[in-house]
């Protein structure tokens, strides 16, 4: 007798939201690789919405992108000019801009010309100096003083140790784990924008002051940076230590300048500076590119103090003359 065929069960697809999957926001920002990231664009997103809307509550969620055209995108990047947002910031809008309406072309709600005429921004040209202050010796030393044994004093002079010798973005520095530390090598695994990975190195002060930290932290996995509770407790979740956030860092950075009574500083102070001490001690720009991270040199070359310090030299050459009553 013949035993009649059972049919093959049909593959699924794994469990998931329905929701955004045609959203190019939320496809978008799911493309992003870092949860910094995420959030940035995700603010610029949500303002563009409201320009476009009017609505100060409005998100980007759900907003129909694929709708824009070139004389709306022109109109928007106006808009944003005329907010009195640095070019830079303005052009890191329309970058989110740019990117969402790729998104829905990929998703085909948009035709490629129409995405390719609507998308055709010019970015707002500038040439700026970089934002930030130097940090100097003395003011990252008053904060370590102010830096005690207790395990959020180690965990806090580690950090500072690491801003400093190795100029990482506060975002990199929240998302180093401990399998990122080679002792001996004396090197952090970096992952930067776009997750590409490079090599940092930290000084012998900054190793020591690292271990001392990792001695409280333990070998637990997770993350080398963690918060910790008042009563000394370090933050954990499913056996692994949880990761400070970029504004976990920031908020740490200004309690111990504030104990140590130096006048506010950021990451991105740290970095200028790193970047800025390299140069000055004749490192070449593609060697201090590399070690920050930039993708472009010329990007890096901003922060090139030497051009100042000549400029500055040749007005010291100069002597106000001596004060004098005509006759």
């Amino acid at each position: 007798m013949d035993v009649p065929a059972v049919p093959a069960a049909e593959p699924r697809l794994p469990a998931i939201a329905e929701a955004p999957a045609t959203d190019p926001y939320h496809v978008y920002l799911d493309s992003l690789a870092s949860a910094e990231s995420r959030r940035t664009m995700r603010g610029c997103l949500d303002r563009i919405a409201r320009v476009l809307t009017g609505d100060e509550a409005v998100t980007g969620a759900g907003m129909p992108w694929h709708l824009l055209r070139y004389e709306h995108t022109v109109r928007i990047r106006t808009v944003l000019t005329e907010q009195g947002w640095s070019p830079a910031y303005v052009n890191k809008h329309l970058v989110a801009l740019r990117r969402v309406l790729k998104e829905a072309w990929r998703l085909g709600q948009i035709s490629a010309e129409e995405y390719a005429r609507a998308a055709d921004l010019a970015p707002v040209t500038h040439t700026r100096l970089p934002t930030g202050q130097h940090v100097p010796p003395e003011v990252v030393g008053a904060a370590l003083s102010a830096c005690d044994d207790s395990p959020a004093g180690l965990r806090d002079a580690a950090l500072i140790a690491t801003l400093y010798s190795t100029g990482c973005r506060r975002a990199e520095i929240a998302g180093l784990a401990l399998t990122d530390y080679d002792p001996a090598a004396r090197s952090l695994r970096v992952r930067g924008k776009r997750d590409k990975e490079r090599m940092v190195y930290l000084t012998g002060d900054a190793i020591g002051l690292l271990e001392r930290w990792l001695a409280i932290r333990g070998r637990t996995a997770g993350a080398l940076f963690c918060p910790i509770s008042r009563a000394g407790r370090l933050r954990t979740r499913d056996g692994r230590l949880v990761p400070l956030t970029g504004q976990g860092i920031a908020d740490i950075l200004a309690r111990r300048l504030g104990e140590a009574g130096a006048s506010p500083r950021t990451a991105h102070d740290f970095r200028r500076t790193f970047i800025g001490e390299l140069l000055d001690a004749g490192v070449d720009l593609a060697t201090a590119q590399a070690l920050v991270g930039h993708s472009s040199p010329a990007t890096t070359a901003r922060y090139d103090r030497r051009p100042e310090n000549t400029r500055r030299e040749a007005v010291d050459r100069l002597r106000l003359p001596e004060a004098r009553p005509l006759r």
